[in-house]
């Protein structure tokens, strides 16, 4: 795997304590092309299935796989365009392999993907897993959960606190394969990045076990991305570890386009 100059990047995933399989999947990629480079810049995914044993397992790795081939082939030049392309070609093929595969009826996974060109961040998110963006003391997430706890939230009967150890938390309202058709969420435009910023993939079971404040600690006490994803999935591990746990985190070196 090539990573061009202009960040530190790292990911790291564990079956956790309580799980025979792991159905969280993830990726990272560069174009081989310096000149592709320049247009469709890095892009770096994750995502957790659902379904049962394989089903999960296929359903997430239909998802990573599916976006990023279609951002890697897509021609146009809007990226926000490719990575919502991306989400919808997916959906389809993960409604199509459970339909060919009754067994797998109810497979679906949560997805979020970025798309990092010099210092412009693009996402794309359906689900519950994470993208946090950490500017020197301030952590602040990007994505909303698409869950029917994260309803609770948004409409003010619940506080977020509530949220992380609520009982149906793992409830989604929205993931790729389930339903005849599903909106990511995408900023219209994207998010201006600034030199030292970091961004932190998650899937929920590393979020759903350590709080904001705790991730922020961690990531300045291991600077070093590879670092911190070992003692973030640790801590994890050390507090039950009931589900799968994946993080993916770039650090914005002195440009990020290298």
């Amino acid at each position: 795997m090539r990573i061009r100059p202009g960040i530190e990047m790292a990911s790291l995933t564990d079956v956790g304590c309580q799980r025979e399989n792991n159905e969280d999947y993830f990726s990272y990629w560069e174009p081989d092309s310096d000149a592709d480079f320049l247009k469709k810049g890095r892009l770096a995914l994750i995502a957790d299935g659902m379904g049962g044993y394989e089903g999960g397992q296929e359903a997430s790795r239909l998802a990573v796989e599916t976006i990023q081939n279609i951002y890697d082939s897509n021609a146009s030049s809007d990226l926000r365009d490719a990575l919502l392309t991306g989400f919808r070609t997916a959906h389809e093929k993960i409604r199509e392999y459970a339909e060919a595969h009754p067994e797998f009826e109810g497979m679906g996974t949560t997805c979020t993907a970025l798309a990092l060109t010099d210092l412009h961040l693009y996402f794309a998110h359906v689900g519950d897993s994470r993208l946090y963006l950490i500017r020197g003391a301030t952590i602040s997430r990007l994505t909303r959960d698409h869950s029917y706890v994260g309803r609770l939230v948004e409409s003010g009967v619940l506080r977020s606190d509530e949220a992380e150890r609520h009982p149906q938390r793992h409830i989604l309202t929205a993931a790729l394969g389930a339903g005849p058709e599903v909106v990511a969420d995408a900023p219209a435009s994207p998010i201006e990045l600034e030199d030292g910023d970091i961004l932190m993939l998650c899937t929920d079971g590393l979020w759903s076990l350590i709080h904001e404040p705790e991730i922020l600690e961690i990531l300045d006490q291991k600077p070093v991305p590879a670092a911190a994803c070992k003692e973030l999935v640790k801590v994890a591990r050390q507090r039950g570890g009931p589900d799968n746990i994946t993080v993916q985190i770039l650090k914005i070196a002195t440009n990020g386009a290298g």
